[in-house]
């Protein structure tokens, strides 16, 4: 067969990828950058910040900073865990309650699908509003000062489940429901043994970004936790409560262990405080790639 690639073509797609290549690795480091300056700054000593400013090359390292914030160690390992038992919960809970709700409305046959889609699309639309949500989750549900309250008002997500929605109907034939329910498979047997095991680049997917929108989750616990159960805090919270009072705390020689509050400067713990946040994630993203490409790609298909 004669070749239909002419020698220009591939010259011009060997350019082309060239160029894309060096595109690409340009964003890479630009994106890389500003994630390795805050590491360094974190170890960065106060002389060095005061002389030379944010610096790949600190004149001096120092471990102050993560020392200042292990001082208050069994508070923060009891915000880490809050964190975690927060996210997993959340992560958990609202799969088990948006997997079922996207196979419905994905299924023709389900007579109600389209008032149940209608009432997904509304508060996606239509926000009530801060108000009535803080006084239905107070006063109606008093979800205040529990957990309730950091997990259920964010469980569920309307563009989450179109995702499941979508991919359910493009990635999963008809034809394969069918012959289940041929062979005598009811719908729940056909969802856990046929569907979700096809859908898990998808549910993954929504997994990991229900992670990571509970893991950076603070704002829940300015509402709905008093500050006399700070044992409720999770630790983006914490932190932010830190960050807040830093150039006062950072003052307190019994909060610094007798070092001198010069020592720890508010530069380098609020860079300590992003590593301790984004670190978690970091390790766990690589892991977690290919579900994310594979299933926002095939996800985001129109059914």
């Amino acid at each position: 067969m004669e070749n239909l690639v002419s020698p220009n073509d591939s010259a011009y797609s060997k350019r082309a990828n060239a160029v894309a290549t060096i595109l690409f690795f340009i964003l890479t480091v630009l994106i890389l950058l500003p994630i390795l300056l805050v590491f360094i700054v974190s170890f960065s000593t106060m002389d060095s910040i005061t002389e030379v400013g944010y610096s790949f090359f600190p004149k001096g390292l120092s471990l102050d900073a993560y020392r200042y914030l292990m001082n208050s160690g069994s508070y923060l390992v009891r915000a880490f865990f809050n964190s975690v038992l927060i996210t997993v919960s959340a992560t958990l809970l609202g799969l088990f309650l948006m997997c079922p709700m996207a196979y419905v409305i994905s299924r023709k046959e389900f007579r109600y699908r389209q008032i149940l889609l209608v009432f997904l699309m509304i508060p996606m639309l239509f926000s009530g509003g801060m108000v009535a949500s803080y006084m239905v989750n107070t006063q109606v549900l008093h979800l205040n000062n529990t957990y309730f309250a950091l997990i259920l008002p964010g469980l569920c997500s309307t563009w989450y489940i179109l995702i499941l929605r979508n991919y359910f109907q493009s990635a999963i034939p008809d034809s394969l429901i069918e012959s289940a329910g041929l062979d005598g498979c009811r719908h729940p047997q056909i969802f856990l043994f046929i569907v979700v095991p096809v859908a898990k680049p998808v549910i993954m997917t929504v997994a990991v970004l229900q992670m990571f929108l509970f893991w950076n989750s603070w704002y829940p616990s300015l509402l709905y936790i008093d500050s006399n159960h700070t044992e409720l805090y999770p630790l983006q919270y914490v932190l932010v409560n830190m960050e807040r009072s830093i150039d006062a705390i950072t003052k307190d020689a019994q909060y610094l262990s007798g070092m001198q509050a010069s020592v720890a400067p508010a530069a380098t713990i609020r860079m300590a405080m992003v590593v301790i946040v984004v670190l978690p994630v970091m390790i766990l993203f690589p892991f977690f790639q290919k579900f994310l490409t594979t299933g926002m790609t095939v996800g985001a298909v129109k059914g």
